[in-house]
């Protein structure tokens, strides 16, 4: 296989440089600028140099050659060995790469976050923004999806949905504080509330497009340095329409409107899927077929990539060629469709790389040269990272270039490897897949750390229906507007193999093993590709060629056997192995001098690979025998890994309690599916943040009985509204409240009744619903995100016994009443809190609090699950469970670890009363 690689250093340089570059100050890039600019003109000026240096002694010896009194030599004699410049070439080109992103980083970077957006930022101001509208308005988070008694909607009938809150990207054009109003252009994420869509068909001022020009009232947070987005925008209203998009984006608007109407009137997964296979447009997809498809490596198929750009290209390529177009014109066709394809479907990363490549195949080769598909990446990558050097932080344009690269690089080879066993055609449709995988897989496990196991055979089931869907629905899509009566049964038709990707990820997902643990960051990363070098090594090493040897000086020298065809292959011709000295040093010990031909190469990598793969079959077989038999099978308490959220199940028997949801419907999903639990019998709703409530997805359908606080907003009562449509009952809680679950006993300590709440601060985390649990060896509190005051208010209020187990209160801040928790002298505090998360929780205040008072502290973040058991020793002792040890990641054996009951204060608290019913 002949491959040049020449550019992939450059590009390499100026991915790495850009990457760097857009999270340092701007002044650090200009002088990185100068730097490069200077060592590529310098390096090129030496290289210049030594080409002339080297072209004097060739031009006199070709003049001596002509001499009549000296006889010709040889050319070969005269001409100098190859230069080893091509590496200094290299280098610089790699320079003058890297110097481009940084002199672009350099001119860019002021003008994406300028002083007045850093001041707002900062100082958490009310401004007043003018933004233009740059993607899809997805839902940030709603319970409402649809309509009160619509099909799907699990709402009470005749409910009104509260108002949507959307996510979108959008460039600031105008900022207004106060009365200063500035111009600028900064790209921000908006999230804002727009009233859900009431009419039919929606009208043109009804929602957010792409193109929109819309005035947006309220707050902006800085992001992380090197985000593609300088700014989050805050909406605190909805959004108001100022101007529509212009004529050149709502064409494509309009198309993508009324074919997602179409496809919402399917049934079933395969309609929300529809949109996404054939456009790109991914805003029909709840979260449970987006996590389906992700963990069945599907989600690939609805991202635009190159397969779709082929489409269009191949198909206009096709259509101009039959009308009998001449090349340039066909070529020209083909890019005005290209352009056309990528506004309707948005220009994503991922479809700006595969956009730009495929102009850049259809000119080379309107130029009549062969376009090599690796230098063509290399190329299309510098150019984009030089326009946008943001990019180079982006996942969706990383993954999208590594598949690429995987394809052109392995796709041939493993295919070859594969058709020893089994037909080219099947071993083709394995190897796609396959190389795609292997190329993206070390920055999916920065994603997620774990690695799909079916993901390959789910591409082999699916993979085949997208470009079908693709096809049929990109065609459906553009009749729509024309022929709307011819367009309908195409969008059915699509709508089969979509249906049919969609059954595939929610089946693969479903498996058990479908995602294995990996280790996380960047020794997760350098061990797969460890593995995965070893692998290829070894698979595709190269086939042994037919070595021949001749005696330079007296050694041996391998020279390649003679191709078919040759001079020296014909009949009559003289073979080299004849020569006489070639016959002498026949008897001589050959080298091997292939990498590949190597039994010591092989060895080595193949006693690696054991190795790895032997330790981590280990570590999964281990964790996994320690996952069942380790976990104390009389848990009572068991804190999900939810990231920074709460979600705690208190079980007795088969009766299981559910305190909060987390912020997301997955990890609570899979926890429950760990933990064996279907049904909740009583869910206790501590207050209404998102970290409290983002993933009551998950158990809608599957409560018995609910105890929440009071809504504060339309949104509380339509989430209280599901949980209603979904068989729950629903109650107020308020401190005297109590009830059994199995054997336990529960309490509801906070927040007082209406009647006696005057003066008493309530609202938000103040008013969290705090419960006890009692019975069965262990007791334990929840303290919601109740503050210092409200734990305070509780003390004072509810006098609470003390615990052997206590949920600390919003995931360890520093907003805590040390008089409580020392009333409390729990044996464990839980800290539910998600890794990295950006508030310093815990806090050290709050470790150093709970040691003061001999409360051990588990964390989430550092130890996953956790789960708590009376242990058989009695008298206060408790066993702890957790999913891994501290600092040991991700997935070490669990252990178990028995904490005795802490001694008691020098100074009893006072007797406490335990709160009767009313």
């Amino acid at each position: 296989m002949n491959l040049d690689l020449r550019l992939a250093a450059p590009a390499g340089a100026a991915w790495v440089i850009a990457g760097v570059l857009v999270a340092t100050p701007a002044p650090v890039a200009a002088w990185s600028s100068v730097v490069l600019w200077t060592a590529s003109g310098a390096l090129l000026c030496w290289l210049v140099l030594q080409r002339r240096a080297r072209a004097g002694p060739l031009r006199a010896g070709v003049s001596a050659s002509r001499s009549p009194d000296i006889p010709s030599p040889a050319s070969s004699a005269l001409r100098p060995a190859k230069p080893r410049g091509s590496w200094w070439a290299m280098i610089a080109v790699s320079c003058a790469s890297g110097a481009l992103v940084a002199s672009v980083v350099a001119m860019t970077a002021p003008s994406r976050l300028p002083e007045s957006v850093v001041s707002a930022a900062t100082e958490r101001t009310a401004v007043t923004a003018a933004l233009t509208v740059w993607s899809t308005p997805v839902t940030s988070q709603s319970y409402g999806a649809g309509a009160a008694g619509a099909p799907g909607s699990s709402g009470a009938p005749g409910a009104h949905a509260p108002p949507e809150r959307v996510r979108f990207r959008a460039t600031l054009t105008v900022l207004t504080v106060g009365r200063d109003a500035r111009q600028m252009s900064v790209p921000v994420v908006v999230f804002a509330e727009t009233p859900l869509i009431v009419e039919n068909p929606p009208g043109p001022g009804s929602r957010l497009r792409i193109g929109s020009l819309i005035e947006l009232t309220g707050s902006l947070v800085a992001t992380e340095p090197g985000d593609a987005a300088s700014a989050l925008f805050f909406g605190r209203s909805p959004p108001r329409i100022v101007a529509q998009p212009p004529g050149w984006l709502e064409w494509a608007d309009v198309l993508r409107t009324e074919f997602s109407a179409a496809a919402a009137r399917l049934p079933g997964a395969g309609a929300d899927l529809l949109p996404g296979l054939a456009i790109g447009d991914t805003s029909a997809v709840d979260d449970t077929l987006d996590a389906a498809m992700k963990a069945s490596s599907l989600s690939h198929l609805t991202a635009v990539s190159g397969a779709n750009c082929a489409v269009v290209v191949a198909g206009i390529m096709l259509l101009t060629r039959s009308l009998g177009l001449r090349r340039r014109w066909r070529i020209a066709f083909s890019l005005a469709a290209l352009l056309g394809f990528v506004v309707l479907v948005t220009p994503e990363p991922s479809v700006l790389r595969s956009a730009v490549m495929a102009s850049v195949v259809l000119i080379v080769g309107g130029l009549g040269r062969t376009g090599r598909g690796v230098s063509t990446l290399c190329l299309v990558v510098i150019g984009l990272l030089a326009v946008d050097p943001w990019l180079s932080r982006n996942y969706g344009f990383t993954l999208s270039v590594l598949a690429t690269g995987g394809l052109l690089l392995l796709a041939g080879p493993l295919t070859r490897v594969l058709a020893r066993w089994m037909p080219r055609v099947i071993a083709a449709a394995i190897a796609i897949p396959l190389a795609a995988q292997i190329a993206c897989q070390p920055v999916l496990l920065l994603l997620t750390p774990t690695l799909a196991l079916y993901g390959v055979p789910a591409n082999l089931l699916a993979a085949p229906a997208a470009p079908i869907a693709t096809v049929i629905g990109l065609i459906a899509c553009l009749l729509l507007a024309v022929v709307p009566w011819l367009a309908t049964p195409l969008v059915h038709l699509a709508w089969l193999p979509s249906a049919w990707i969609a059954a595939v990820a929610q089946t693969v997902a479903t498996l058990p093993g479908n995602r294995l643990p990996w280790l996380d960051g960047v020794p997760g990363v350098l061990l797969i590709a460890l593995v995965t070098v070893l692998a290829l090594l070894l698979v595709l090493r190269p086939s042994g060629r037919r070595i021949l040897t001749l005696p330079v000086s007296g050694q041996l020298a391998p020279l390649p056997a003679p191709l078919p065809g040759s001079l020296a292959s014909l009949p009559g011709s003289l073979p080299v192995s004849q020569s006489p000295a070639m016959s002498d040093a026949s008897s001589a010990p050959q080298r091997r001098t292939a990498l590949g031909s190597r039994p010591l190469w092989r060895l080595v990598a193949s006693a690696l690979l054991l190795i790895v793969c032997g330790a981590y079959a280990g570590t999964l077989f281990g964790t996994g025998i320690g996952r069942v038999a380790g976990r104390p099978g009389d848990w009572q308490i068991a804190a999900c890994d939810v990231g920074q959220g709460d979600a705690v199940v208190v079980r007795d028997g088969s009766a299981h309690a559910l305190v909060d949801v987390g912020p997301d419907p997955a990890p609570l999903t899979a926890c429950l599916t760990d933990l064996g639990i279907d049904r909740i019998e009583l869910l206790v709703l501590s207050h209404y943040d998102l970290d409290h409530i983002g993933g009551l997805d998950a158990v809608i359908g599957r409560v018995d009985h609910a105890i929440v606080g009071p809504p504060e907003n339309a949104k509380d009562e339509w989430l209280l509204q599901r949980l209603m449509g979904g068989g729950a009952s629903v109650t107020m809680a308020a401190r005297g409240d109590t009830g059994m679950l199995g054997g336990l006993r529960w309490d509801v300590l906070w927040p007082l009744p209406p009647s006696a709440q005057s003066g008493v601060d309530h609202a938000g985390n103040a008013g969290s619903v705090t419960v006890s649990f009692e019975g069965r060896g262990i007791r334990s509190i929840f303290l919601g995100d109740l503050g210092e005051d409200a734990q305070n208010g509780l003390l004072d209020a509810s006098h609470p016994a003390a615990v052997d187990v206590v949920k600390v209160a919003h995931h360890g801040s520093r907003d805590q009443s040390a008089a409580l928790y020392a009333r409390l002298h729990a044996t464990v505090g839980l800290i539910s809190v998600g890794a990295d998360n950006g508030y310093g929780h815990p806090t050290q205040a709050l470790l150093d609090l709970l040691a003061s008072v001999g409360t051990v502290a588990v964390r989430t973040d550092l130890q996953g699950m956790i789960v708590v058991a009376p242990a058989a020793a009695g008298h206060g002792a408790l066993s702890v469970w957790t999913e891994r040890q501290t600092g040991i990641v991700p997935a070490a054996a669990a252990f178990v670890s028995t904490l005795p009951a802490p001694p008691a204060p020098a100074t009893p608290p006072p007797a406490s009363r335990r709160p009767g019913p009313g």
